[in-house]
């Protein structure tokens, strides 16, 4: 962002979900220079320009080399013998036009740093280091250290001797509903049982809308203890008045101070280094001291150690030794070291990856002032990379491989592994913000390179205005694109050799023609960048159906996860095992809002049913002869609502129906609406619940989080009533084909002669106070009365005058980017009004699109993060790695740099008859021996004689196609299949799972299936 001012919503819509307005403003004053463009250098200085500081100036001496190109994805062999940061200007300037990128060729000094809020040094000397953090320490300047060498990467901060952090995580602040507050010393607040809180001892609260003790809504923020799931101890209350009903508490997040040392200081203090691997302690505090030996080491020999030279291992081992004199850990890791030496040449793309992600996580947070930084030290390796046996390489082999893009790469692998990277044919589904970090890693480290190899890519999405402050391959020219097309181009102007196929399926079944048997059967492995969980499910089972490796990855914010499932090894992804508790009780929604999400699920809901629904029910009766018949199928309730919206939408409004037939007539339906949902449905709530109503306890019926609403009262001077009525009127008008404006000028005027139907509540309404309530009342019979209604409904729909074509709708898809288009107007009318209703705070627009349109928050740091892991374990499957103990889950929360590595969860062994077997076990049969195809008893007894097991019963999905019956078993299987599912088997279906119970065991709830093939 180069001056302070609007923020551009539209580009940082995702990532404002993360930091906020107020932090953002902050990174919009702040000057970065990043020293250094090498592959770690360019991958933090994206991420932070994607980010939107006001400026970054990237500063290197260094040309470009072969072995810069193994991971610095904006350098091309013809910029060999160039600046770096020169020739890697235009392409980071691209990136963000907010962001002010400059390069500069020269030296560091203290002049030139003197410009800047925030310094990091990458590639740098130890002595260099220890200079300028000295310099930036003294002047209140932000210093970062971020290095990598091979698979070891180290992050050093130091934000100086007094930094104000304003808030430590980021998360929202907790809140909860009050249900009691006891008068006592001290007092006890209890809380509403729906949901436990989320406040800890020390918080501090203020509380809100509390009735009778009314002394707690003006006192200051006051410290809490005592925490239980569902109440907590304040002051003295002794004094204050008797509570009577409501309130609620908040949290109130206290900013706070912190120290940091000196790098010179910080080197000897290990307390300082903070643990990730909790089974790597020991070998990353010897990584602190062989980070320094390596420095000397440079600094002695003027050069880094060669490749598998053992003396170069010796002699870096005999400084970490000296270190230690000092240090004194009780052991060293003499492996780790060695492995330092061996590999500190290499240039990997996915280490950069990763430690850039979180080296450019600090830059915000110091920039920002949101979030707690790294105190002060994080060493981090992935030396499981590296083989499980004792590889051949020698350091001459490793010398004689000069001058190619792979260079940084091969000096820690080796040119075989090299070789078989490019062999590797891969499969990438989803080209979104982690499907750009993963396709530009795999054309760094040359995956599926080669003649032999290719990625096929797979993303039905087009490129939005909000996918560019992310997904970095994309840029403002590429809006309204393909996703994967584009990623494809990018990728190859990184790596020329790729081969990519892309596409713009939806993965899924109606996609399996595409990705059947042999597209599966032809891949070495899969990754996945989705963000759905449904998606995940179904492309996990697909690899564990076909063998495959899967890497999965996601985020949320600053949280992110990998996970690597190896087949026969690890768990699969799984099935969605996610909780359908946090669903919004209906009567919640439709009576009882206490939260701003169920005002806006509200208007949501509200949205669908009026301007995609009921259009969609109304052109589905003009196609579908047997839709009324149908939809009386459905209940006598549900057929009401249908049947009725749908006859109100083809009558007109003089002949008693709600169908326009002029913009007045739009305008006139959205005054009407305003009425009856924020006037008297509320007047009709409050005659069957007054105000005071209580319960058959004596309690107050409005009480905990039943908040007692108001009706409200139409007023053309407040904003937001008429927000709802122009959205509501243009919105209305475009389902039947009838152009609106935003005149609010002339909307007024047709007001004024607008008839507004008065209201009476009715005593036989009945309002329900459970779902449960709600859907033992859909069971029972209608009175005759609804029945009559029914009937009368039914013969008005028979009239062929509602048949024309004429009548045809425009059904409305919500769409939440689009601001020209009315739906965000109306959702965040509609839920603001109805919170205003029930005394529930407001939201503005960006919350509310957040909260009505599902967003999930997105920053690049985390992404480019999670694509550097889930590339390191890449490079086990490509190895073959064989042992549960060389792969790694991960698990990071960045506000806090917490990341958690674990092996990942072994496969489960279930029985079958006394025997175990595992998910990835199945029982393969050829269905056809040359042209002939099995008949079902041919099957079964190909299992008893193979695997001794008695088929009672087969299944293919939920369809049973075997129990007993004699006439079945001189049938092929595929005809046995069609004929039960009445449903041809696809051309390019050529494996049928089927899933069978078997004598020797039929209460065994869980078999491997039979893959039977029809090849």
């Amino acid at each position: 962002m180069s001056e302070i001012g609007e923020i551009d919503e539209g580009l940082y819509s995702r990532q404002l979900y993360v930091l906020g307005h107020e932090a953002m403003h902050r990174m919009g004053t702040a000057d970065v220079l990043i020293a250094g463009m090498g592959g770690l250098g360019v991958e933090i200085a994206k991420n932070v320009i994607l980010s939107g500081v006001k400026s970054v100036t990237v500063q290197d001496e260094g040309t470009a080399a072969w072995a810069d190109l193994s991971s610095q994805f904006f350098l091309k062999e013809s910029h060999l013998g160039q600046n770096r940061a020169t020739c890697s200007l235009q392409q980071l300037s691209a990136l963000n036009p907010h962001v002010r990128v400059s390069a500069h060729t020269g030296p560091l000094d203290d002049d030139l740093l003197l410009q800047f809020q925030v310094v990091v040094l990458t590639d740098s000397s130890l002595d260099d280091q220890k200079r300028f953090d000295d310099f930036c320490h003294s002047r209140e300047i932000r210093f970062i250290v971020a290095d990598t060498k091979g698979l070891c990467g180290q992050l050093f901060c130091d934000f100086g001797e007094e930094y104000e952090v304003l808030d430590d995580n980021g998360e929202e602040p907790a809140s909860a509903m009050i249900q009691s507050v006891s008068k006592a010393n001290p007092g006890v607040v209890r809380c509403t049982d729906d949901r436990q809180h989320s406040f800890s001892d020390g918080f501090k609260v203020v509380f809100s809308e509390v009735q009778g003790m009314t002394e707690l809504n003006s006192i200051g923020p006051v410290e809490i203890g005592g925490c239980g799931k569902y109440s907590f101890r304040i002051g003295d209350t002794s004094a204050f008045s008797q509570y009577e009903r409501g309130g609620v508490v908040t949290e109130v997040k206290q900013p706070f101070n912190l120290q940091f040392k000196s790098l010179g200081e910080a080197l000897l203090d290990h307390q300082l280094l903070k643990m990730n691997d909790f089974g790597k302690e020991q070998r990353h505090k010897t990584l602190h001291l062989a980070f320094q030996a390596l420095h000397g080491f440079v600094k002695k020999e003027q050069r880094l150690p060669r490749p598998r030279s053992q003396s170069d291992a010796d002699a870096l081992l005999a400084m970490v030794e000296e270190l230690n004199a000092v240090a004194q850990l009780a052991q060293l890791d003499e492996a780790a070291v060695r492995t330092l030496s061996y590999t500190a040449r290499g240039n990997l793309a996915p280490i950069n990856a990763f430690i850039g992600g979180l080296a450019a996580q600090e830059v915000i947070k110091a920039c920002s002032r949101k979030f707690t930084p790294l105190r002060q030290w994080l060493y981090f390796d992935a030396l499981e990379c590296l083989p499980e046996e004792e590889d051949q390489l020698t350091e001459s082999s490793l010398a004689a491989q000069k001058g190619t893009r792979y260079d940084g790469q091969i000096a820690v692998f080796g040119p075989a592994f090299q070789e078989k990277l490019e062999r590797q044919k891969y499969f990438l589904v989803g080209a979104g913000a982690i499907g750009c970090e993963l396709f530009k890693n795999f054309a760094l480290m040359g995956l599926g390179a080669g003649e032999e190899g290719k990625i096929t890519v797979t993303d039905m999405d087009f490129i939005e205005r909000s996918n560019l402050n992310r997904q970095f391959l994309f840029r403002a020219q590429d809006i309204g694109k393909s996703k994967s097309e584009v990623a494809a181009k990018a990728v190859r102007e990184i790596n020329p050799q790729m081969t990519i196929i892309a596409r713009q399926d939806r993965l899924g079944p109606d996609s399996e023609g595409v990705y059947d048997y042999n597209f599966f059967m032809g891949l070495d492995g899969v990754a996945a960048a989705l963000d759905n969980v449904e998606a995940r499910v179904y492309l996990d089972g697909r690899c564990v159906q076909h063998q495959k490796p899967l890497l999965e990855g996601g985020t949320l914010g600053c949280q992110g996860h990998t996970l690597v499932v190896v087949p026969r090894l690890t768990k699969s992804y799984g099935p969605d095992t996610s909780s359908s508790n946090e669903a919004i009780p209906l009567c919640t929604l439709k009576n009882f809002p206490y939260r701003i999400e169920h005002t806006l699920q509200w208007a949501r809901d509200q949205f669908e049913g009026l301007f995609k629904q009921t259009p969609g029910n109304v052109n589905l009766f003009l196609s579908d002869e047997g839709f009324v018949e149908r939809t009386l199928g459905l209940g006598d309730a549900e057929a009401l609502e249908v049947l009725g919206g749908l006859w109100s939408s083809l009558e007109v409004m003089d002949a008693g129906g709600q169908r326009p037939t002029s913009w007045e007539d739009c305008v006139s339906w959205a005054r009407c609406k305003w009425e009856t949902l924020y006037n008297n449905d509320i007047r009709q709530l409050l005659h069957c619940f007054p105000p005071e109503e209580v319960t058959a306890s004596g309690l107050p019926f409005w009480s905990g989080s039943k908040r007692c609403p108001h009706e409200l009262t139409f007023d053309p001077n407040s904003t937001t009533h008429m927000e709802y009525v122009v959205a509501a009127a243009n919105l209305y008008g475009q389902i039947f084909g009838i152009g609106g404006t935003r005149d609010g000028a002339s909307i007024r005027e047709t007001l004024e002669n607008v008839h507004v139907p008065s209201f009476t509540p009715k005593s036989s309404v009945k309002i329900h106070l459970t779902d449960k309530e709600m859907e033992e009342e859909k069971q029972e019979d209608r009175d005759e009365a609804e029945k009559a209604r029914l009937e009368e409904l039914k013969g008005k729909l028979a009239s062929s005058s509602l048949k024309s074509s004429s009548m045809q709708m425009y059904p409305t898809d919500f769409e939440k980017d689009d601001d020209s288009n009315f739906h965000m107007d109306y959702i965040v009318a509609a839920s603001n009004l109805r919170a205003e209703n029930y005394v529930i705070p407001a939201a503005d627009r960006h919350e509310s699109k957040r909260i009505a349109g599902k967003i999930i928050p997105a920053i690049a740091t985390t992404t480019a993060a999670v694509a550097g892991l889930m590339c390191l374990e890449l490079y086990k499957l490509v190895q073959g790695h064989q042992k549960i103990c060389s792969y790694r889950t991960a698990y990071m929360y960045l506000p806090v740099t917490h990341i958690v590595f674990c092996q990942p969860t072994k496969t489960n062994n279930f029985e079958v008859a006394g025997k175990k077997y595992t998910l990835w076990d199945d029982f393969l049969v050829e269905g056809r021996r040359g042209q002939q195809e099995m008949t079902l008893g041919d099957l079964i007894q190909y299992i008893k004689e193979e695997y001794n097991l008695s088929i009672c019963e087969l299944y293919y999905g939920t369809a049973m196609i075997y129990k007993g019956q004699r006439e079945r078993l001189e049938q092929s299987v595929s005809d046995v299949v069609r004929m039960v599912t009445k449903t041809d088997i696809p051309p390019h279906m050529k494996m049928l799972e089927l899933t069978p119970s078997f004598t020797e065991d039929e209460d065994c709830l869980t078999v491997p299936p039979i893959r039977y093939m029809l090849l």
